[in-house]
């Protein structure tokens, strides 16, 4: 099966139409007011109406209250959530009755693979590279073989620090269900590089061509 794309931090509908075109599965929208990527409710439902079919919208939360991130997945359309957060596993547990859920956990020191375990209710869990202060975004690479350990506790995406000089090197490493990309293809935070983007899905065509050539 091919590595599934998402390219988080859209802004734009220049940018998120491109995406579409190159193969992106999905496009995250960042409702996390501090990130330089954040996008309102508004402007984003303005880009998401116009999505074509089998592209998913999803909506990246830190520490929002279950309420208020299903009611705006519900107001948004969005396909799935991304708690980018501390939320705890009875946030996710009351989530995903009503949507997907995707729970973000950032990799730093310590880092237990088997501290997944506790997120089994959640439909992937995101790994991302560890920045204080930042959530998400952080240009950070993680140790790729542990998102591989990781899918045991079920689908993994993988982030932090992709970019289109090292993603391929990532899925062989990790053969992750997805990959997302924020920081990697930007020409600015929340504007799309668009020679960066082509470069980041001609790499994960080829990555995808050397793993089928093995099996």
């Amino acid at each position: 099966m091919p590595t599934r794309v998402k390219i988080c931090g859209i802004t734009s509908w220049e940018d998120a139409r491109l995406c579409i075109d190159l193969g992106a599965s999905a496009l995250g929208f960042n409702f996390y007011p501090p990130s330089p990527r954040a996008i309102s409710p508004a402007d984003a439902w303005s880009i998401i109406r116009r999505l074509p079919p089998f592209i998913e919208a999803v909506g990246v939360f830190v520490n929002w209250p279950p309420l208020v991130v299903d009611a705006l997945a519900r107001a948004l359309r969005l396909g799935s959530v991304q708690l980018h957060g501390t939320e705890t596993p009875a946030e996710v547990d009351e989530l995903v009755r009503k949507h997907r859920v995707i729970k973000a956990i950032q990799v730093k020191g310590g880092f237990r693979v088997g501290s997944l375990g506790r997120y089994r209710a959640a439909d992937a869990i995101l790994l991302d590279g560890f920045a204080r202060g930042l959530h998400g975004g952080t240009g950070r690479t993680l140790d790729w073989k542990l998102a591989r350990a990781a899918r045991r506790y079920g689908r993994v995406i993988l982030a932090g620090g992709l970019t289109p000089e090292n993603v391929a090197e990532a899925i062989r490493v990790s053969q992750p269900y997805a990959v997302d990309v924020a920081s990697g293809v930007e020409a600015r935070p929340g504007r799309k590089d668009p020679a960066r983007l082509r470069a980041l899905f001609a790499a994960i065509e080829s990555a995808g061509r050397q793993f089928f050539s093995y099996v």
